[in-house]
């Protein structure tokens, strides 16, 4: 990151910020993301198709699957992209 103010008016403290550890960072109003939370994400339509993708069956309980088909056209998709998103951030 440069240092150099986009602005003459910038009052950015920019010895201070890079004296900064991670942990004299306050996190307190940005809470850890919970398995409710992620579950309400919204996925991003528009986003470019996986080219490796393979057919399978899957059992899911017909309330989940119910619930996906009820957000419409690309449900499966949606499935996909959270299915890829627990396991990116479960490596």
């Amino acid at each position: 990151m440069s240092n150099e103010s986009i602005s003459s008016n910038s009052q950015t403290d920019w010895q201070r910020l890079d004296a900064m550890t991670d942990s004299d960072i306050d996190l307190s109003d940005c809470p850890e993301i919970t398995p409710e939370m992620f579950a309400k994400a919204v996925v991003r339509q528009g986003l470019p198709a996986a080219k490796n993708k393979a057919q399978v069956t899957l059992r899911i309980d017909s309330d989940v699957l119910e619930w996906f088909k009820s957000l419409g056209r690309g449900y499966q998709t949606q499935i996909n992209a959270l299915l890829r998103a627990y396991m990116e951030a479960h490596r």
